[in-house]
């Protein structure tokens, strides 16, 4: 970017903060558990200070520190974020914000939405990340159709100009066996061609007879000519081998410690490719036009046994076999022109955008019905069992969507005021077919408007009052009693808070106050000429309070302190009974606790750092009816670390790790809706790493 536009008498003005950050202050930034900017709730590289929104971030530092292995134990110490709400199921990343589902609809990764249609998900390894930035509440504004409860951007690595080496190998539980490399620099003198490329190799099982296994490679290339121009090419590759069913046995309501299915027989195998590339050039009247392209595609198979309990014998479970593919073709483009100038003795960060996504899915499902050779025994189970994958297709179909959105945003400084504001238009086609009788099931345009804007004052003691207004919208392929598809559904969000971030001080504080509505959800009122017919009747509100504090403090301690109160109330359902609970799986209180502490180089402990935590889950409801309640939960999770170099210096960058969650081996029962699922049980991951 260039330097600071200049005022009409020729002097910098301030904003210089509104610019994209320099490859040595973002690594700076992220070797902290403070950091002090985010570019998700802007598309602009803008202080967390005088963003006017609720954001977390969670930096490589934190993720080393922590020992973190998935995406789930990545984003649990944030406020507003709980997880497990499907006990522990390591094909997908289950995560909640603010009381609404993002699993599948929030998950991002460099800006753009990684996306569901059937059932594969992309799934990200954290190895290859440098950082996550969770933005809560309502996003379509800048992201197009999306959750009321946000979205978690996952930051790849990327080349940074700086020579860097790392390989990394890990054992833990169970029979977890990793190796990772990290190799990024220069390959020319001018450090104009600079590379990175990351890998993963991973076996493993889990302590609930699951797979776990992961190959991942990652390169980037970005060609840097000048201040002005900058081309990042980038790829991935990856296959990952889980279980298909991660359900435990039900039983009168109670989870057995089994396996529906069997350890042996399901797998699900998933192969993933990207390609994109990420241009940006800054034009000599200071307009910078950044262009963001991306290929996705996802294969998915997946084979598993399930089935029902014998009508006279309450100990055997007869099953079937099950096999699903998945195939998703994705095309997206985001174009941006940004523009910083003085109007009228106001300061204007201009970004004005128009996006595109292309999705293409084709799904099937097939199964031979219950097989005595699969029934099971809980007196005397036997695991191993091994048979066809069913071949009678019973579900054939495609979908495809199209949106295209047009957006603009304003950053406006005046004075000591901080104001954002912003507008979108979403166009979204919808398309779906079944293969079987060739009927287009659905094939419906929607169109939809999303806005935002927020203020926030800045005083010279670091406190930052501000409130925001924000909207959602999601599209739905439901139908009603016309025959024609629903209108998307909608949410909007009202956030007021305070953030307290000192300049240059090594840790923030932020606590916010949020009150969504989600509206126009589609359910189920019954069915018409063989047809099921729904209606938009869901309405779900939460509101609630959030605290988060985060410190790097000098004399070696990093510290994430985060609690949140959520009241979800269950505003409208087609079954009136329901209106006035509590949803689901929703807890009302969460908090968590992260402690970090390094001991001096000047003391006999030198090189030796230790870390613990505790997160705290509030009782839920088994269901909307608000019958039965999921108990509360504490979880334990330590790590200690042994820099090597600090003792001898000719092994310097050789560490040792050891990291372990859940200690006290806690697995209590989730029940969701009918369906009850275990927790993961203690897990514990040595690492040896060395960096050069």
């Amino acid at each position: 970017m260039p330097a600071a536009a200049q005022s009409s008498e020729g002097r910098a003005t301030r904003l210089e903060r509104l610019e994209v950050r320099g490859q040595t202050d973002e690594a700076e930034d992220n070797d902290t558990v403070a950091p002090k900017e985010a570019s998700s709730a802007t598309k602009t590289d803008t202080p967390l200070a005088e963003t006017p929104r609720s954001v977390s971030v969670v930096t490589r530092k934190e993720m080393e520190e922590r020992g973190v292995q998935d995406i789930i134990q990545a984003v649990r110490y944030s406020a507003g974020v709980t997880t497990g709400s499907f006990g522990f199921d390591p094909r997908f990343d289950q995560i909640y914000i603010r009381g609404f589902n993002l699993t599948t609809l929030g998950d991002y990764r460099d800006g753009f939405r990684q996306p569901y249609m059937n059932y594969g998900t992309f799934r990200t390894e954290p190895y290859s990340l440098e950082r996550m930035e969770i933005l809560k509440g309502p996003a379509s504004t800048l992201y197009g159709g999306g959750t009321p409860g946000g979205l978690v951007n996952k930051i790849s690595k990327r080349p940074t100009g700086e020579d860097h080496r790392e390989i990394e190998l890990q054992y833990g539980t169970v029979d977890r066996y990793q190796a990772a490399f990290d190799f990024g620099g220069a390959l020319d003198e001018d450090r104009t061609l600079l590379y990175r490329i990351v890998g993963v190799a991973r076996d493993a099982d889990t302590n609930f007879d699951m797979h776990d296994d992961r190959l991942m490679l990652m390169p980037s290339l970005t060609w840097q000519p000048d201040d002005a121009t900058s081309l990042t090419v980038y790829a991935l590759g990856q296959k990952d081998k889980t279980s298909a069913s991660a359900a435990a046995l039900n039983r009168d309501g109670v989870a057995l410690d089994m396996r529906a299915s069997d350890p042996e027989y399901d797998y699900q195998k998933v192969e993933q490719y990207q390609v994109g590339y990420e241009l940006e050039h800054t034009f000599d009247n200071d307009v910078t036009f950044n262009q963001h392209i991306r290929y996705s595609y996802l294969d998915l198979d997946a084979r598993y046994l399930s089935g029902a309990w014998d009508a006279v014998d309450p100990n055997i479970y007869h099953r079937g076999a099950h096999a699903i593919t998945d195939r998703m073709n994705v095309f997206q483009a985001d174009n941006r022109l940004l523009r910083t100038f003085e109007l009228g003795g106001l300061t204007h960060n201009v970004l004005a955008g128009l996006d595109f996504t292309d999705v293409g899915s084709e799904f099937s499902y097939r199964t031979d019905g219950l097989n005595p050779d699969y029934d099971l025994d809980i007196r005397d189970p036997v695991s191993g069992i091994s048979g066809p994958t069913p071949r009678t297709l019973v579900l054939h179909s495609a979908a495809d969507m199209r949106q295209i959105g047009l957006y603009a945003q304003d950053q406006i400084e005046a004075g000591r005021w901080r104001f954002t504001l912003g507008g979108r238009h979403d166009w979204v086609k919808q398309k779906n077919r079944n293969h079987m009788t060739g009927a287009v099931t659905a094939d419906e345009t929607n169109s939809a408007f999303s806005g935002q804007v927020g203020a926030l004052y800045r005083l010279d003691n670091g406190l930052s009052p501000y409130a925001s207004f924000a909207t959602s919208f999601l599209p739905v392929t439901e139908k009603g009693a016309n025959g024609t598809v629903l209108d998307p559904q909608t949410a909007r969000q009202f956030e007021v808070g305070v953030k307290y971030q000192p300049e240059g001080s090594p840790f923030s504080v932020v606590a916010a106050f949020y009150h969504i509505t989600e509206t126009d959800r589609p359910e189920f009122v019954g069915i018409e000429n063989g047809l099921f017919i729904y209606a938009p009747v869901g309405e779900v509100t939460t509101k609630g309070v959030e605290i988060e504090a985060r410190a790097s403090l000098a004399a070696g301690f990093d510290v994430v302190a985060a609690y949140t109160y959520n009241d979800a109330e269950i505003t409208g359902a087609a079954d009136t009974s329901l209106i006035g609970n509590r949803p689901a799986v929703t807890p009302e209180h969460v908090a968590s606790l992260w402690g970090y502490y390094t001991f001096d180089e000047n003391t006999p402990l030198a090189g030796l750092s230790l870390g613990a935590g505790v997160r705290y889950l509030s009782e839920t409801f088994t269901s909307g009816a608000n019958t039965s309640k999921n108990e509360a939960v504490t979880y334990l999770d330590a790590s200690v670390t042994y820099d090597f170099g600090k003792a001898r210096p000719e092994w310097d960058g050789l560490s040792l790790s050891v990291s372990a969650t859940n200690l006290t081996d806690e697995r209590p029962a989730v029940c969701n809706e009918g369906y009850c699922y275990l927790g993961q049980g203690r897990s514990v991951v040595g690492s040896l790493k060395y960096r050069w």
